[in-house]
């Protein structure tokens, strides 16, 4: 088995359905709203198409275009698909550690005065309102659209897992100023 990132798994999937050059794979993450659910910025593209390439899991090849300069278009490769395909296997399979930056803000939250704590919290609140609207909206307009269950599921997971993040963060405000008597 051939081991993948999560952010060549990205690329390579986009490769899946049908061969892309570098400026259409960015048309294409923009149209996916991928960026609200993977590390990837503009700049990654060629950097990922080019370790994809050396890996042997794509493969280029310039194509000519009347009236403008040859452009690399990207084709997957069969090991490509079964690389992509045991990476999915094991994405969809086990439940891995994700790092949250809040977390640390957590470990070290006895730094801030009880009442300062709260002030962010309440901010942190009303930021993920926006989020969640924006998810909801998001989910809305997938179903509107008839788009494929698993496409709504990259709108519906996150938007659960951050209603649920808020009942935590009230819960834990409630808390804190029962402790503190506040």
């Amino acid at each position: 088995m051939i081991r993948i990132s999560d952010l060549e798994a990205s690329i390579l999937g986009l490769l899946y359905e049908e061969p892309q050059y570098g400026y259409q794979l960015e048309k294409t993450i923009e149209g996916w709203g991928m960026r609200n659910w993977t590390q990837i910025g503009f700049s990654s593209i060629y950097y990922v198409l080019k370790k994809l390439e050396k890996k042997e899991l794509v493969k280029s090849k310039l194509e000519k275009v009347e009236g403008k300069p040859s452009r690399k278009v990207f084709t997957i490769t069969d090991l490509g698909r079964k690389t992509m395909k045991e990476k999915l296997v094991d994405l969809l399979s086990w439940n891995k550690k994700l790092i949250n930056p809040f977390d640390l803000g957590l470990a070290y939250i006895n730094y801030l005065k009880p009442q300062e704590v709260i002030e962010c919290l309440e901010n942190y609140t009303e930021s993920a309102q926006g989020r969640i609207k924006f998810l909801e909206s998001s989910v809305k307009t997938q179903e509107e659209m008839g788009a494929p269950y698993y496409v709504i599921a990259l709108f519906s997971r996150p938007l659960a897992s951050l209603k649920t993040d808020m009942e935590w963060i009230e819960e834990f405000i409630k808390k804190i100023k029962m402790e503190e008597n506040l």
